[in-house]
């Protein structure tokens, strides 16, 4: 599979608009509830919000 990255813009509101492509390829629908959080390696991570809870729960960790 080829990955081609996204240029995003953050707007003055702070809000991103990702391609529909992007969110396709990670396997994320519309409508899809998501946790962002920082990496804290300047990396912003968004992740479906079940699988986020699901590792909170086994692993202790996002």
């Amino acid at each position: 599979m080829i990955r081609e990255p996204a240029e995003l813009h953050v707007d003055d509101q702070g809000r991103v608009e990702l391609p529909l492509g992007l969110l396709a390829e990670a396997g994320i629908t519309p409508g899809a509830d998501l946790v962002a959080f920082s990496d804290g390696d300047g990396r912003i991570v968004l992740r479906r919000a079940e699988d986020s809870i699901k590792d909170l729960i086994e692993k202790g960790t996002l």
